[in-house]
């Protein structure tokens, strides 16, 4: 008698136990999607450079780093569309990743060393216009004279 309910104790514990982990894992999952909805930062701004073997290294470099969901560089706008986690990286770290790989962007110059090792067709204008969206940016002073 003492071998049955010792049976019935144990299977009862066991099937309470498998119960909470369900549950728990349930919760942690929904936690974890939740967050990651409001982490995510779009961000546009402008990128020089000519041509689709541009877009590939400046898409990379962006890419690259930690946090970025997606990249999008428009070859005839010379803007790049960025998505990322803003818990993770925050957008100077992508304009430095940018310019790391060799190509201006509106914050920050392109590393000349790595410009010099870009393709001959890769090889763009400094004073291109970026982010040709029709707006005129007032810190943009590349057209001064001093």
């Amino acid at each position: 008698m003492k071998k049955v309910i010792l049976s019935v104790v144990a299977i009862a514990a066991l099937g309470l136990t498998s119960c909470k982990n369900e549950t728990k894992k349930v919760e942690e999952t929904t936690k974890t999607e939740v967050s990651k909805e409001i982490a995510m930062t779009d961000l546009s701004f402008g990128v020089r450079g000519n041509c689709g073997m541009c877009k590939s290294t400046i898409e990379k470099a962006a890419n690259s780093v930690e946090g970025v969901a997606s990249a999008n560089w428009d070859v005839d706008k010379k803007k790049i569309d960025v998505s990322f986690d803003d818990t993770k990286t925050d957008a100077m770290a992508i304009h430095n990743a940018i310019a790391a790989s060799g190509y201006d962007t509106e914050k920050v110059a392109g590393s000349e060393e790595a410009y010099k090792d870009l393709p001959g067709c890769c090889k763009y204008d400094h004073e291109m216009m970026m982010n040709q969206s029709g707006e005129i940016k007032s810190e943009d002073y590349s057209n001064h004279d001093h």
